[in-house]
Parts: C-alpha cells; sequence; structure tokens
C-alpha cells in the first residue's frame, strides 16, 4: 500500500486484540471456520470483527472473487466466496496489510450478515469466583 490513512488521521483507531475464546462460522450448519486463535478487531466507526488464521478456515470451499477494495487504514482487501454458485461474498483478507495492522496478515474475516458466527467460553475459562 503506498499511502496509509494513519499518515492524515494519526488518531484514527483500528485495536487489534488476540483473543482464545472459540469462534465458529458456519453456513447452513457446515462449518467453514473454527478457531481459539481469533484477532478481535475494534475499528473506529466499524462494528467489532473477528479475524481467522488461514490454518482454521476451510478455504478449500472458496474461491477467489475478482473483486477488491481499498481501505485507507489497513489495506487493499482481496474477497472470497463459497465454491458453486452461490455468487455472494462471504470472506474479506488483507495481504499486504498497512504497516500498523501488519496483524491481520495471515488472517481473513467474514460478513456476519451472511454468515452464523457464533462466540463460545475461552478454554480454559477464566473464572472470577
Amino acid at each position: 500500500m503506498e499511502h496509509s490513512g494513519f499518515a492524515d488521521r494519526p488518531d484514527y483507531r483500528v485495536d487489534i486484540a488476540a483473543r482464545r475464546n472459540r469462534v465458529t462460522v458456519s453456513v447452513d450448519g457446515e462449518v467453514l471456520a473454527d478457531s481459539v486463535r481469533t484477532l478481535l478487531v475494534d475499528e473506529q466507526d466499524h462494528g467489532l470483527v473477528f479475524y481467522f488464521p488461514l490454518d482454521d478456515v476451510r478455504l478449500s470451499r472458496f474461491v477467489a472473487d475478482a473483486r477488491s477494495s481499498v481501505c485507507p487504514f489497513k489495506g487493499t482487501a482481496t474477497y472470497r466466496r463459497l465454491d458453486g454458485a452461490d455468487p455472494e461474498v462471504l470472506m474479506w483478507s488483507y495481504n499486504d496489510p498497512c504497516a500498523e495492522v501488519a496483524r491481520l496478515a495471515g488472517y481473513v474475516a467474514f460478513y456476519q450478515d451472511a454468515v452464523d458466527l457464533r462466540v463460545g467460553a475461552a478454554d480454559p475459562v477464566v473464572s472470577g469466583r
């Protein structure tokens, strides 16, 4: 990425936190991602998004989509959809993210309105009791 939006907006927030809760993504009952190693991204003016490590996603079920887009704070996004007739894009990634969010390299995220995303307990569960 040539120009990071952080140069113009150094106050812009994209907070990334590693999580060990079990997070799953499924479509029509088929589990497509299952991880205890997600990154939770809290970007200013956006909803919370879980990013999954590539190893925890059934990538064989997806094909690349020709579309791409540019976020000034994260970089160029590439998209994937389920292999088959459905053209709906379900997943995106930043293969070469801006330096400020370099942790996103090697991770993918899902459109939460197109999949069933569930957050479970961490193992071992941390208890205040």
